[in-house]
């Protein structure tokens, strides 16, 4: 993910990233889409989840398209141990699964977005920016899962014991789908002001990405799935 100073400069540096699939057709297909745009770069390719933690370590990516099913290590295991290493990067995964099992053993596992291999070309370029931006990206019908499983499954907690009122109302406007510059005029604050709330959200909640502190929010009940 794009530290806030990269991201509230403006900066043309691209965004980096890690295509990990064990179809070759599939990467090759998607690098060269990628590699069309001007603000973004792929660094590197792996096959295999235990090549991915390699190629994660070795090249610090902003943004992994990681997919699920792989010989040896699957992108569930794969997500988890990255994610360990490195909080801030930020997993957009690009399969053609949407089970509920595969779906919230990966956003569990800390990735900020999810889409599924018929999503258009124009929604995948999208995602990719969104989540270097450190924003959510979910394919429609993985956000519906969320929302279900999480509108019955909640155990309310005080915010403030974890927040403070501020924090707590950038996560409900983020958890909207805003993006920073939207939540900045929402709340009438600089978009570096919102990159700092949210930085703090997610050290204090002990999350990596948008989308964890999102579904840790409607757990604990601070956040109303009906309302997103």
């Amino acid at each position: 993910m794009l530290d806030a100073e990269t991201l509230e400069a403006g900066s043309t540096r691209p965004i980096t990233l890690l295509l990990v699939d064990d179809h070759p057709v599939v990467r090759k297909g998607t690098r060269e889409l990628l590699e069309s745009e001007a603000d973004l770069r792929v660094v590197g390719e792996a096959g295999s989840g235990e090549e991915a933690i390699l190629r994660a370590r070795e090249l610090t990516p902003d943004v992994i398209l990681m997919d699920v099913s792989m010989p040896g290590m699957n992108g569930i295991d794969a997500t988890r141990a990255i994610k360990a290493e490195r909080p801030g990067v930020g997993v957009l995964v690009l399969t053609s699964y949407d089970d509920d099992a595969y779906v919230f053993a990966l956003l569990e596992a800390g990735a900020a977005g999810y889409l599924l291999k018929n999503a258009s070309e124009d929604d995948l370029l999208g995602a990719v920016r969104a989540v270097a931006a450190g924003e959510s990206a979910l394919h429609p019908s993985v956000a519906k899962k969320v929302l279900e499983r999480f509108s019955t499954h909640t155990t309310p907690t005080p915010p403030e014991d974890d927040l403070s009122p501020r924090e707590l109302e950038v996560l409900r406007v983020a958890a909207t789908g805003r993006t920073n510059k939207e939540i900045a005029r929402d709340l009438d604050i600089s978009p570096r002001t919102v990159q700092v709330h949210l930085a703090n959200i997610f050290s204090k909640l002990g999350v990596g990405s948008r989308t964890e502190a999102v579904l840790y929010g409607i757990k604990r009940g601070w956040i109303d799935p009906k309302n997103l």
